[in-house]
């Protein structure tokens, strides 16, 4: 099995709803965003896929949710834009953008010492 991994990094804001700490007033991260894309094998050049399409596929999803308040989109009105519930839903959206490569993890880190990582 190979593993290829990409990341980029969005600056955007948030809050937590019903949470009793500083995290329930407006706050922003520049969140680190890893991708783990995995296949049992490589294509004629010897690659699982190219580096640069991927990472410009990456770029080009999470435009999304850049620059943003996340409690204002649509994914996030329900539930709270958590680093956990970012990574559910990268994973989910980015997934069908990379299909038939298959995504294994997604990572998402709102702080040198903090991540949360998701995956099926």
């Amino acid at each position: 099995m190979f593993e290829l991994r990409i990341q980029d990094e969005i600056a955007s804001a948030h809050f937590l709803r019903g949470y009793e700490g500083k995290c329930k007033n407006i706050h922003g991260h520049t969140w680190k965003i890893e991708v783990f894309i995995v296949k049992d094998n490589l294509n004629e050049l010897g690659m699982v896929a190219d580096f640069a399409v991927l990472k410009q596929q990456l770029k080009e999803f999470l435009m999304g949710i850049d620059h943003i308040n996340l409690n204002d989109h649509s994914y996030f009105t329900e539930i709270n834009p958590t680093a956990e519930n970012i990574a559910k839903y990268i994973y989910e959206g980015f997934s069908k953008v990379i299909a038939p490569l298959r995504l294994n993890k997604v990572n998402v880190w709102e702080s040198d010492r903090a991540y949360a990582s998701y995956y099926e």
